[in-house]
């Protein structure tokens, strides 16, 4: 099944990653549960030994079918990648990458909205080995050519940033690392490849926290990075190295939750949208950070680039403080106050990002609330809300 059949995203949702040799000719890959794989014979094993071929069963940590069919069909979403590596995290996934493609001595150029934790792996561990990370403002744009320096090796980027949802020009900052020999990364995980192509945008490596939205139920903990195939043999490389491994459980219900991505994510686009613009008309607010409304930063080029657009934005208060920030989220009976999102229940978490900027100045004039809009009834949400903001 896998590779057959239409070439529209939707399609390659409900068939990638089903080889009839994985399957054995049922629907769904079996979850295979392995750690030593037995050979033939000491030839087979000299052989297999030598070889270390993607889809060739050798010792549990390097895969089975469960996870090959994953990682196949996280490939087949980016037509023009090379191959995926599975990780049991995203933030594994952005240090696998990372790593990959960085060594003592060497710049990385980091997007100044990113994932904290990514912020956090730059100043913690590639800092002491010797590599040094300069921030830049999301909105550089093909400038950030004049950023570069002998020592740049890679730009790292996060369109829209999950905080405060800065939209990057990624063809643009793509051709310009292009020209200079320098690779490109993506935390691609708020579009997911279904909305945001980014191999087929330029970028290098596309890092997803499959925790999000491809898993799309609270329950599993994954990531992966996507890579071309200048990069790929040494991710995988790096990642075997490091002994990185996804249990079969979690893959298969990865996988399963790849099938119906493409209506989720309608779905919490629909949901998303419907409550920002709402939000957007509340005097009590004061912005509403959501790449498909106008005034959101770089929304022209959401327009050009993306898709469409998930469930997950920021909305800052106006004349408000912490305490009455607390009040309205405190009281929220359909959101829950919780780290993550891309799952079926609605997210409020109170975020401060001015602490995490450092190229670019954060004034956002009041306290800020991050949503992750899920599948519940859009208009319960806003009657929730609603009451919330009648709190303050």
């Amino acid at each position: 099944m896998s590779g057959q059949g239409g070439d529209r995203p939707l399609t390659r949702l409900a068939g990638a990653g089903r080889r009839p040799e994985w399957t054995g000719g049922v629907v769904n890959p079996p979850v295979w549960r392995a750690s030593t794989i037995l050979f033939d014979d000491c030839a087979d094993l000299d052989a297999k030994s030598s070889r270390n071929r993607d889809g060739e069963l050798y010792y549990g940590r390097r895969g089975t079918p469960t996870q090959w069919a994953l990682a196949d069909a996280l490939t087949e979403l980016e037509p023009g990648a090379a191959g995926t590596m599975l990780y049991p995290s995203g933030v594994a996934a952005v240090a696998g990458a990372l790593l990959s493609v960085l060594k003592p001595g060497d710049e990385l150029l980091l997007v100044d909205s990113c994932y904290q934790p990514t912020r956090a792996f730059a100043q913690n561990i590639l800092a002491p080995m010797g590599v040094a990370t300069r921030f830049y403002d999301p909105l550089v744009g093909a400038g950030i050519a004049e950023l570069f320096t002998d020592k740049t090796r890679a730009v790292f980027m996060e369109s829209p940033g999950s905080l405060t949802f800065e939209v990057q020009d990624v063809p643009a900052i793509c051709a310009a690392a292009r020209a200079r020999g320098i690779v490109t990364l993506i935390d691609n995980t708020w579009a997911t490849p279904l909305l945001l192509p980014a191999i087929a945008l330029g970028v290098d490596l596309s890092i997803i926290a499959c925790t999000k939205y491809i898993v799309g139920h609270s329950d599993v903990m994954l990531g992966s990075v996507t890579a071309t195939a200048p990069y790929y043999k040494r991710l995988r490389m790096v990642a075997q190295s490091l002994g990185q491994h996804v249990g079969p459980d979690d893959a298969w219900l990865a996988l399963r939750g790849l099938r119906t991505l493409g209506v989720r994510l309608r779905q919490h686009q629909e949901g998303g949208l419907a409550v920002a613009q709402w939000l957007a008309t509340r005097p009590e607010v004061a912005r509403v950070l959501h790449p498909a409304l106008p005034d959101c930063p770089g929304h022209d080029l959401w327009r050009r680039d993306f898709g469409g657009a998930s469930g997950l934005f920021s909305f800052v208060l106006r004349d408000a403080d912490a305490a009455a920030r607390a009040r309205l989220i405190d009281g929220l009976a359909l959101f829950g106050i919780g780290f993550s999102w891309g799952g079926y229940e609605s997210l409020a978490l109170p975020v401060d990002p001015a602490p995490l900027r450092s190229a670019v100045r954060w004034e956002a004039g009041g306290p800020a609330v991050r949503l992750h809009i899920g599948l519940e009834d859009p208009a319960d949400l806003i009657a929730d809300l609603d009451a919330g903001l009648r709190r303050l």
